[in-house]
């Protein structure tokens, strides 16, 4: 401390003495006498007088003037404190000259001009920087941001040279160039989601595709029409808000755990779901649910995981949705079609063994007219089978995809051939088999041999269930003009009637069916069951329909329309949605034969 007060004191006009004193005002040292020398019994005890201010309790400076020979000196106290504990006082007397004085009043001012000039130059600077500098780099802040969020049209225009202005003209170059990149990547993406579109749009079955927050993201109109979504827009909906309850209810657990990845989609769980049975195997996930609305029926529900690029992260859930209520019907209607066909088979088949083995076995202890017996009856049955086999083969070939070419059919010489084939038949069973045509009847458009066919299964039935004494007849006429028939043809009704027992109204649907026979319910006639069918199939082909008028105990008629035959209008166009027409006249059964 005494080196430093020397250099300080040595180093200024301005002090004219330092005094360190302690707590009673005795000087220990000072600048430039000093109390430490040797103390002895002769020295003198120098004190200075301590303000009258309680300075001890005080850590403010106080200052106080006092006279000298060379005019008044200032005497500055400062406390001296250490750990809080008070040592003493500095007694600084600053020098009262006045060139002093005015040299520290000038060095004063020119300390406060300099700090003045200093901060000025700093807020300048601030100013400089700010235009210059900082408020460039924020703009460019801000481009990067809007960049990064994918607003490329983000420009800079400041006019500035030197570094910072080529670093704005290259933002500005790279914002451009991503500006036109995303333009092109956008007409890419939209082509190529137009691809998309149009391709699931085509497609037959229901297409749905899911995020992994079970979002709608795409529709297919296929299953929009499924749905009932036609008109509503339930994209980013959620797909189990949307789907009918039985649906929901099945498809709410796998769903849920293909978009969580808890398991792949051949570990889904679908204890609660139906399967679908295929012949080709059943996939754990695609099952089959049973609708009731709007209207019942069956779907296959397919769902597939979505995986990006690398097929490392789940990025949504394809959903196929299949409407299999035909195909089921069809598999039910094959399997009972199967099984009829076994059973018919069947019966003929083991009369005919079981009585040629009697004739093998017993022959010779048989009686001629027995064996006669036995052969009329092989020889019935093998003619049964022969009918079923024929009727089999007509149907199936009837329910393919064959093309028939229709010509004009002139309808009196196919009753005619009809009559010719019946009339002995219906002799023996003492029935009356008859024609009423009308005069001058107009070709038909149709296929000779198939309508050949018709009147043979038809008239077969009536002579089958009409009784002795009863009458068949076989009419034609003319149907008055229908606007709604193509190239302005009119038609021609034939209608078979017999008086035979008749047909229930709860069997009058039924009987077209494959293997339905009436006698299932009389026990009485016999019959393979798909004389109907044909009938029903061969009007399909003629585009027309068949239908029948019946009351038990009265009679029935069986009844068809054909289009006319012209040369100048294509067979297609003749014959089309005629089938879709109302029949044009009521047929009272009582009057049948009137």
């Amino acid at each position: 401390m005494a080196r430093f007060s020397s250099r300080f004191y040595q180093s200024t006009s301005s002090i004219r003495y330092l005094i360190y004193a302690d707590q009673e005002g005795k000087i220990f040292f000072g600048i430039p006498y000093s109390a430490a020398e040797v103390q002895n019994s002769l020295t003198i005890e120098r004190r200075i007088q301590l303000p009258d201010t309680d300075i001890e309790h005080t850590n403010l400076p106080l200052v106080r003037q006092h006279p000298s020979p060379n005019g008044e000196v200032t005497d500055v106290f400062v406390p001296l404190r250490h750990n809080n504990k008070y040592l003493g006082i500095l007694a600084i007397g600053i020098n009262p000259n006045p060139t002093v004085v005015n040299s520290s009043n000038l060095t004063r001012d020119v300390t406060i001009a300099v700090f003045v000039a200093i901060w000025a130059m700093v807020i300048l600077g601030a100013v400089f920087n700010a235009l210059t500098i900082t408020r460039p780099i924020k703009e460019l802040l801000v481009g990067v941001k809007n960049i990064a969020t994918g607003n490329f049209k983000q420009r800079i225009n400041l006019p500035l040279g030197g570094e910072l202005g080529e670093l704005i003209f290259s933002f500005n170059e790279m914002a451009e160039r991503l500006e036109r990149y995303e333009e092109q990547n956008i007409e890419e993406l939209r082509a190529e989601k137009a691809k998309l579109e149009t391709l699931v749009s085509t497609i037959v079955d229901g297409a749905i595709l899911l995020d992994t927050n079970l979002q709608l993201l795409l529709v297919n109109p296929r299953a929009r029409r499924m749905f009932g979504w036609e008109g509503k827009d339930v994209i980013s909906e959620n797909v189990l808000d949307l789907l009918p309850s039985e649906l929901t209810r099945e498809l709410s657990v796998p769903l849920r755990q293909i978009a969580q990845e808890e398991q792949e989609s051949e570990e889904i769980d679908n204890k609660s779901l139906d399967l679908c049975e295929t012949d080709s195997g059943v996939s754990p996930a695609e099952f089959c649910i049973t609708l009731t609305q709007p209207t019942q029926r069956i779907v296959r529900i397919l769902l597939t995981q979505v995986f990006d690029q690398p097929k490392e992260t789940l990025k949504g859930i394809a959903m196929t949705v299949q409407d299999i209520t035909r195909e089921v019907e069809l598999n039910a209607a094959k399997s009972q079609f199967i099984s009829n066909v076994s059973h018919e088979l069947r019966t003929p088949l083991f009369n005919i063994k079981s009585f040629i083995e009697t004739l093998s076995e017993f022959g010779e202890d048989l009686t001629e007219k027995e064996r006669r017996e036995f052969l009329e009856t092989a020889n019935h049955e093998t003619d049964r089978l022969t009918r079923l086999v024929n009727d089999v083969l007509d149907l199936s070939r009837l329910e393919s995809s064959k093309i028939y070419h229709f010509h004009g059919v002139d309808l009196p010489q196919l009753v005619e051939q009809i009559l010719r084939s019946y009339q002995l038949n219906a002799k023996d069973k003492g029935l009356e088999l008859g024609q009423e045509l009308e005069d001058n009847l107009p070709l038909v458009l149709g296929h000779y041999d198939l309508l050949l066919q018709v009147l043979t299964n038809l008239v077969g039935n009536a002579l089958k269930f009409t009784v002795s004494g009863g009458r068949i007849v076989i009419r034609a006429y003319r149907l008055k003009y229908n606007p709604a028939i193509p190239c302005n043809k009119p038609l021609v009704r034939i209608e078979i009637s017999d008086t035979g027992i008749g047909i229930d109204p709860e069997d009058q649907e039924a009987i077209f069916d494959r293997f339905f026979r009436v006698e299932n319910r009389v026990h009485t006639l016999e019959g393979t069951g798909l004389g109907l069918s044909i009938v029903k199939n061969i009007m399909e082909k003629h585009n027309s329909r068949i239908h029948l008028i019946s009351e038990v105990g009265v009679g029935t008629t069986f009844w068809f329309d054909l289009a006319v035959y012209q040369e100048n209008c294509s067979s297609q166009e003749s014959v089309k949605e005629l089938k879709d027409l109302p029949p044009q006249v009521t047929i009272n059964p009582s009057s049948l034969l009137s």
